[in-house]
């Protein structure tokens, strides 16, 4: 820029940029904030523009502790329509249901209300007798929901009766000593009414006749189990303040999700086999680990196009989505030990799109060979030179290698998800930025910014008043010095820009 121009470029400088204090920043942020803002009267601001600029240093009042909600869990033999079942008291379609038998491989928790009374609702894979492989550890985990539940709700297919091995499970569930509420599904109308009555003979008191699939019955039923049901879980903890924070595990098929949530856990939490994609449903699991506790999601991997799958595995990817909506940071496993894959890239980019907290980490590192290593790390800089800002971790989940060195990570990523840089800090900083590197002249005229604020956080939401827009350039320019000053680890960062014109007199 040359001197001619400089003069006639408006003076940012000594609009945003007064002498900086010890510190580096302006002594007075508030007084200087204060100012600029009585200086936007001059210019057309909508009541949206004025409320995003008078709560911008407003906080969230923490949530207030709670107790551990009951525990209901849902049992059965496979396709009696267990997941049918929970999609209905749910009110929407959560659990993943195909018209086949073994689609629900984990034990899977929700959060469900029926008059007025919370609780947990925690669907299960179909129990079998005397099966091998996968469905014998789908069968292992729905014994420990039964463990870990305080109310039973066991599903029979009205429309069968009772068989060998329903009354293997009425065995189990007489051993665990839980309260059990039968229902017998698949009523559909007044003739199967018959079929249900034939249940009374598994001796567990009276079997409620219902269809999942149309709702008949449901209300009746709930209303029994609301009666079983203790104000508190006798199997739960009391969540603290605020509750935990949700960490959802997240990666393309076979990257070791499972196996990683279940070295965390410290027990067989979640079914783990060679076959890719055991995991359908999101499982949430509570963990305590760097002296907190954490509930980790473990998701279905995310296949290369949501569009290409079917059945199961369809609505499996549409889970994970949402699994990742209600999470607040996401870990995203990638196999060290072959070439980052496009896969990869639009898993990470799902998370940023999402505007959740950000961690990668690398899975099978400690089956690396030294002499890869180096090489690797440089592979990595190149993969990830667009989201250098994310922290990166090496781990192994078959062995628990370096699990200790997510906490650190994932608390960086949510401190910084969590961060609000006070309105005067933030304007006292872009006037010393605006005024070392002014934006580009485009046309003789150069865009004058007026104020900023922080609109939001969860992720950072930033706000630009100028008289003209920012180029793209410009604005990842910003971004770059915000998290070079401010830090921002881990985190998305959104700069938004509002243009606006001075009022005609």
């Amino acid at each position: 820029m040359t001197d001619h121009d400089r003069a006639a470029a408006p003076d940012v400088d000594g609009d945003l940029a007064p002498a900086p204090g010890p510190d580096g920043l302006p002594a007075d942020d508030g007084a200087r904030a204060e100012a600029l803002r009585a200086g936007l009267a001059e210019y057309e601001l909508s009541g949206e523009d004025l409320a995003l600029i008078e709560e911008g240093d407003d906080l969230a009042e923490p949530e207030a502790p709670r107790g551990p909600r009951p525990v209901l869990a849902v049992v059965g033999r496979p396709n009696v329509g267990k997941s049918t079942l929970v999609n209905r008291i749910l009110g929407r379609r959560e659990a993943v249901v195909e018209d086949k038998p073994g689609v629900t491989r984990d034990r899977v928790s929700y959060p469900a209300e029926w008059a007025g009374v919370d609780f947990t609702l925690v669907d299960t894979g179909g129990w079998e007798v005397d099966v091998a492989g996968i469905h014998a550890r789908v069968a292992e985990q729905a014994e420990v929901a039964i463990d870990l539940a305080d109310v039973v709700l066991f599903v029979v297919d009205a429309t069968v009766g009772a068989t060998s091995t329903d009354e293997q499970v009425v065995r189990l569930l007489r051993k665990a000593r839980k309260p059990v509420v039968l229902a017998a599904n698949k009523v559909d109308g007044p003739r199967q009414e018959a079929d249900a009555a034939e249940l009374w003979s598994l001796g567990l008191g009276e079997p409620h006749p219902i269809s999942s699939l149309h709702g008949r019955g449901i209300g009746d039923l709930l209303d029994a189990v609301v009666e079983e049901l203790p104000e508190e879980s006798a199997y739960g903890e009391a969540l603290p303040e605020g509750g935990p924070r949700r960490v959802a595990l997240i990666g393309r098929p076979n990257v070791g999700k499972s196996s990683l949530l279940n070295k965390l856990a410290g027990a067989e939490r979640v079914v783990v086999d060679e076959t890719a994609g055991t995991t359908r449903d999101p499982v949430d699991e509570l963990v305590e680990l760097g002296g907190r506790q954490w509930w980790f999601v473990d998701t279905a991997g995310i296949r290369r196009r949501v569009h290409q799958t079917k059945g199961a595995d369809f609505y499996a990817s549409l889970r994970t989505q949402a699994a990742i909506e209600k999470a607040e940071v996401a870990v995203v496993l990638v196999d060290a030990s072959v070439p980052m894959t496009e896969q990869d890239t639009r898993v990470i980019q799902q998370v940023i799109d999402a505007g959740r907290a950000l961690v990668i980490a690398y899975n099978k590192w400690d089956l690396m060979d030294e002499d890869r290593r180096p090489f690797l790390e440089r592979e990595i800089e190149q993969d990830l030179v667009q989201i250098q800002w994310a922290p990166r971790v090496n781990v192994s989940a078959r062995t628990g290698w370096h699990k200790d060195r997510l906490v650190p990570a994932i608390e960086r990523s949510l401190e910084s998800w969590d961060m609000r840089i006070p309105t005067g800090r933030l304007n006292a900083f872009l006037g010393e930025l605006v005024a070392a590197h002014p934006h580009p002249l485009r046309g003789g005229k150069q865009p004058r910014i007026l104020f900023a604020t922080q609109a939001d956080t969860r992720p950072p939401r930033f706000v630009i008043f100028a008289t003209g827009f920012l180029e793209a350039g410009y604005r990842r320019f910003i971004e770059r010095r915000l998290r070079e000053t401010f830090g921002f680890e881990g985190t998305p960062i959104s700069i938004s820009v509002r243009v606006r014109e001075k009022r005609k007199r």
